[in-house]
């Protein structure tokens, strides 16, 4: 029996595929690469390119491959943007989720993960973060995350009384750093540790957004967690799913200390070995001082812990990174 990795293409799903792959699980891989990288997927990973929104397509896949479940990580991921572009944001996390759940109930597949978003909270007003903190999404990406986890509540619901009911979970997270193949890197625009490493090989500066906030060191403080143990928890939940373990609706993978931001260019300086000194720029419009989630829940059901130090996130990522070329 496989699961099917939806977006099993990109930064987070590729690592989930070989996660699922160390388990003795076997991945399949559906991605339209459209922010994804098809060298992403392992040799020997089946790997059929197409949309989510392509229900037949979905559906036919799932068969095909015998698949037992789901981990549906594809989706449109980048919370700025998408107060530019709500429409395409809906379109593709929550038609997209909506049509992956339509096609599961085709195929007769009843087990799927759903990778969620801390941005389901918006910009709380606590320190840390639990799971049933009020849901106050402040991003069109975020209220699409939220209404995912409403469609897999709502569809489990639905099929309660059938032969074979859905069995969901959905796992929040924030920053998601670091590299545990060489071959597979975070691409985004949008994300810190990129961002930085990117000004660095283009032999500029970083810069801090704010160093005045109420947190240590004057910077924000957030969680950031190591990308292999984001797909580890993810494989787990597929485990208790696919063996008929109890679940939570929903899971905060978070370090529950947080880093700061000079926290972390102190530690890209000190692991690259290129010496800079951050520029300070303004501070970002509704940048709460810090959010960071407990992860009690994730570490009782699924083995979540932070395995990684700083420096080895970093290190991981750049050195993925410079692999690129």
């Amino acid at each position: 029996m496989s699961w099917l990795v939806t977006g099993g293409a990109g930064y987070i799903g590729a690592h989930i595929v070989r996660a699922l792959a160390e388990a003795g699980l076997d991945p399949v891989v559906l991605d339209d690469l459209s922010s994804g990288d098809a060298s992403f997927v392992p040799e020997g990973v089946p790997f059929v390119q197409g949309t989510i929104l392509d229900r037949e397509l979905v559906a036919n896949t799932l068969r095909e491959h015998g698949a037992e479940g789901v981990i549906h990580v594809a989706g449109f991921k980048y919370a700025g943007v998408s107060v530019q572009r709500p429409l395409h944001t809906y379109e593709q996390n929550v038609e997209g989720t909506r049509v992956v759940l339509a096609a599961m109930a085709d195929a007769g597949v009843s087990n799927i993960v759903f990778s969620s978003s801390a941005a389901v909270y918006g910009t709380p007003d606590v320190a840390l973060v639990t799971e049933d903190l009020p849901k106050r999404p402040a991003s069109p990406y975020g209220e699409s995350k939220l209404i995912g986890e409403w469609l897999l509540a709502a569809q489990g619901v639905a099929t309660a009384a059938s032969d074979s009911p859905l069995r969901h979970t959905a796992l929040r997270y924030f920053n998601v750093v670091g590299s545990g193949d060489p071959s597979v890197y975070d691409m985004s625009p949008h994300n810190l540790f990129p961002i930085v490493f990117e000004m660095l090989i283009e032999g500029k500066t970083p810069r801090i957004n704010g160093d005045d906030y109420d947190t240590p060191d004057g910077t924000n403080v957030r969680d950031y967690v190591h990308v292999s143990d984001i797909a580890a928890a993810h494989v787990v939940a597929a485990q208790r799913l696919s063996a008929g373990e109890p679940v939570e609706p929903a899971y905060n993978l978070g370090s529950q200390n947080g880093l700061s931001v000079r926290e972390i260019m102190d530690a890209v300086a000190r692991v690259t070995g290129i010496d800079f000194t951050p520029e300070i720029a303004p501070r970002r419009a509704g940048d709460p001082d810090r959010i960071v989630a407990i992860g009690e829940l994730a570490a009782r059901d699924l083995d979540w812990q932070m395995r990684y130090t700083l420096d080895e996130m970093v290190q991981s990522g750049w050195e993925a990174r410079r692999n690129a070329g």
